[in-house]
């Protein structure tokens, strides 16, 4: 096939790139250029700004499009709608984050999707990012109806991933020694390879599949716990998790997702977070790598770029206070 990608240079981008390439697909990226370029010098890359002007796209054809890269409806609709004679399949990388409320385990592709109130906007914060991937949804299959793929994944992890989410924990238990963790270990967690991703897609795409699929994992269930104990068997690490309660992290100031990647707290509102129904993905062929392979790769990749400030993790210095709090009022209460 011949297959267009838009973005292709980051993350998910660079993965389906690769994935499709290994496949045996003739591949055209279309991006402006700035991140990692010279990635895939064997791939037709054609420079444009996606949001400006397309017409650099004019007179070619392609069997397929994966919009890998797209955020704002009105950017999807134009790049949908240019495309919409030059391509007979369209796929829209979306997520999970389009639903309108984690309260209920066990969503699937039916559940409710979120929606802008009042004025609508271009700017991607964390309040519109779902509600805008969702009007994203809406315009690729407006554009090409009955000819679109919507692929909604959970948390992305792996190599390469710039938002660190996950590689917290692979690097930190690697450092060894006492590792705050949250609350317990039993809580349920969901992740999914972005190569396991990328390899699906392009098969689904191969495939002409349409309609909407959500896409995480693993197939079943996986808890917080299982996760540290296997960076810690990978890493060969002497570290030791140190299972606080949740109300010792709130008064800490501590936050979850973020200073704790893939724990999201015990709120009624994320009850069903890490427990999104993707059985129509795995029907359709979607699987899921051994996490030791994973965090393997990710720990391999994060070696490789010592000395980069983490985006989302713990602070050596916080967690260290916070540990040292928490033993301090463990040893108060032996004393009583």
């Amino acid at each position: 096939m011949k297959i267009l990608v838009l973005g292709g240079t980051v993350f998910v981008g660079r993965h389906l790139v690769a994935a499709a390439v290994a496949a045996g697909h003739t591949v055209t990226m279309f991006n402006r250029g700035q991140s990692n370029p010279g990635l895939f010098p064997a791939v037709e890359t054609i420079f444009g700004d996606r949001t400006v002007d397309l017409q650099a796209l004019v007179g070619r054809k392609w069997d397929a499009v994966i919009d890998a890269a797209g955020y704002v409806p009105r950017v999807v609709r134009m790049s949908a709608e240019f495309l919409a004679g030059s391509v007979d399949h369209y796929t829209f990388i979306s997520s999970i984050s389009v639903f309108a409320s984690f309260r209920d385990r066990g969503m699937d592709e039916s559940a409710p999707v979120g929606r802008l109130v009042g004025a609508s906007t271009e700017e991607v914060t964390d309040a519109a990012y779902g509600p805008l991937k969702a009007l994203c949804e809406d315009a690729s299959e407006a554009a090409m109806p009955g000819k679109t793929l919507v692929i909604r994944p959970g948390l992305i992890v792996g190599p390469h991933d710039p938002t660190d989410r996950f590689t917290y924990w692979p690097a930190r238990v690697e450092r060894g020694g006492e590792v705050l963790a949250p609350a317990d270990p039993a809580c349920e967690t969901q992740l999914v390879d972005v190569r396991d991703l990328a390899e699906w897609t392009v098969r689904m795409v191969q495939a002409k599949a349409t309609g909407v699929f959500n896409a995480t994992g693993p197939a079943t269930p996986l808890t917080l716990g299982e996760v540290i104990e296997t960076c810690r068997e990978v890493s060969r690490s002497d570290a030791k998790p140190v299972w606080v309660p949740e109300e010792f992290i709130k008064e800490m100031g501590i936050s979850p997702w973020m200073d704790l990647p893939l724990w999201v707290g015990s709120s009624e509102e994320m009850a069903g977070f890490a427990a999104i129904n993707c059985r129509k993905a795995i029907a359709a062929g979607l699987t899921f790598r051994p996490l030791r392979e994973t965090v393997a790769d990710t720990l391999a990749w994060d070696r490789r770029r010592e000395g980069m400030a983490r985006k989302a993790g713990l602070a050596p210095e916080k967690e260290a206070v916070a540990l040292d709090s928490w033993h301090a009022r463990q040893e108060g209460l032996e004393a009583v």
